[in-house]
Formats: C-alpha cells, sequence, structure tokens
C-alpha cells in the first residue's frame, strides 16, 4: 500500500448525513498528483456534496480528506484553498463588471503574497500583471483583455473562470461540470484547454458527458448511493459488469438511442 503523502487527495470512510438522510456513505478514494480523474453517477448519487466536503462547503458526519497527507475536513474553504486545492462551480463564478485581466489579477494577489492593504496600486504590482498576462494567454483571452467578464460568451467566461481557479497556484483543482451548456464544438475546444491548464496538476471533475470523460480522464470515480463503487482506467471502468448495472450501460444506451 502507497504511504498516504504520495497522495495528493484521499478521502477515508467519508460519510455525510442531512437528518437521518446518509447522503455519502463511506466513501473512499486515493488520487495520485498529476492523475486527471473524472467523478461519474446518476442524478443523486452524492458527487456535488463529495465536491462540497473536499472543499470544505460542508464538514463531513465522520471519515477523513488529505490534502497531501495533511488533514483538511472540518477547515474553511479558505483555509483549503491556501493548502493547495481550488475549486470552480456549475454556475459561473466570475466578478462580471470586472475586465478580463482585472479578474485573473484578483485571483494572483494572495499567491503572490499580497495581502489586504488599500494604499497600494495594483498597476504598480508587476509581478501579479505579469501573471495575470501569463493566465490570459494560457486560457485564450488574451484579445479580451480588457474586456468585462459581463460581455463575454458563455464558454469565455467558462475559461475565465478556469484561470481564475488556477490563479493561485493549486495543486489540485475541482471542476464541477466544466463543460455543462456547450456546444459539442465548445466542449472539444474546452478539453484540450483544461489539459493544457492543468498540466502537471490534480485534476478532479463532476461530468455527466461521457465523450468528455472518456476524453479527460486517465481515471473514473464512479458514484453510486453515496460510494465510490469503482475506480479505474476508463477502459476498464467501461467493462466492469458492477457499473454497467448501477450507471453506465444506461448511459450510453440512452446517449446512442438519441443520436449523441
Amino acid at each position: 500500500m502507497a504511504d498516504q503523502a504520495t497522495y495528493a487527495l484521499e478521502l477515508r470512510d467519508l460519510r455525510k448525513s442531512f437528518g437521518k438522510t446518509e447522503i455519502i456513505r463511506g466513501a473512499n478514494l486515493a488520487v495520485r498528483p498529476g492523475e486527471r480523474v473524472a467523478v461519474i453517477g446518476p442524478n443523486g448519487a452524492g458527487k456535488s456534496t463529495l465536491f462540497n466536503l473536499v472543499s470544505g462547503r460542508f464538514a463531513p458526519t465522520s471519515g477523513e480528506v488529505l490534502l497531501h497527507g495533511a488533514r483538511i475536513d472540518g477547515k474553511q474553504p479558505f483555509e483549503i484553498n491556501r493548502m493547495g486545492l481550488s475549486r470552480s462551480f456549475q454556475i459561473t463564478n466570475i466578478f462580471p463588471k470586472l475586465s478580463v485581466f482585472e479578474n485573473l489579477r484578483c485571483g494572483v494577489l494572495w499567491s503572490l503574497g499580497y495581502r489586504y492593504a488599500f494604499w497600494r496600486f495594483l498597476s504598480r504590482l508587476q509581478d501579479a500583471n505579469d501573471r495575470a498576462t501569463q493566465l490570459m494567454e494560457m486560457i485564450k483571452l488574451d484579445k479580451k483583455r480588457d474586456t468585462l467578464a459581463m460581455n463575454l460568451t458563455y464558454a469565455e467566461q467558462r475559461a475565465l473562470e478556469i484561470g481564475i481557479t488556477i490563479a493561485g497556484g493549486a495543486s489540485v483543482i475541482l471542476l464541477d461540470e466544466p463543460t455543462a451548456g456547450m456546444s459539442k464544438s465548445e466542449t472539444t475546444r474546452f478539453i484540450f484547454l483544461i489539459k493544457e491548464v492543468t498540466q502537471g496538476r490534480t485534476l478532479l471533475t463532476v461530468e455527466h458527458d461521457m465523450g468528455v470523460v472518456f476524453g479527460l480522464a486517465d481515471k473514473i470515480a464512479v458514484v453510486v448511493y453515496g460510494e465510490v463503487i469503482a475506480f479505474d482506467t476508463p477502459e476498464n471502468v467501461r467493462a466492469n459488469p458492477r457499473v454497467q448495472e448501477a450507471y453506465l450501460g444506461s448511459v450510453i444506451a440512452a446517449q446512442q438511442a438519441g443520436g449523441h
């Protein structure tokens, strides 16, 4: 068995109940640094709750969450973020009345050691400006530098959110349905973008589009009724009888019937 410090993220018998209803029922998962993991499962399986537990929005009822071997369960989201884990959300979460550049600069300030000091002129913070420019080029929005975020297309807003998510230099990135609402062509481009910007980082993404899952993930974690019933390569997960019975077979059949 690998030493816990070799894992970027580890869940140990994680449980979460709301009243008498147990949503997460002893989830276990161990993700190595640099792995790209897609979290899939039927609606109501507990995927979003799992993300909320990992990112600190919810405190677990019991069990442990470890980030690079250090326990983070029970910590506040901002504390977890400063320890190296960053998350994007299903609903685009940006500053709509700031420009693309200003959004990204806000994202890099804390990681560069700048705290809340209102007397500083942001334009003079050359390292923050350089890093924001670098991120802007990485997410392919350098031509929209001065465009207000509210005036970007939906796909561009999602790209900006990805940029903000990685701006702080987090080593573990959580993306919650990053391609939801995109056209097929936008989704294809976005897969390449995610691969590029998360290079060298650990990625967990909740995703319903099987094309995105199989095109992006090194491994797939299948969540059913609050448990991780399978965690393996896409090929092995696709062939797993338990996964086919619980989830994947019906999804693929439905997509084939619909011509997708």
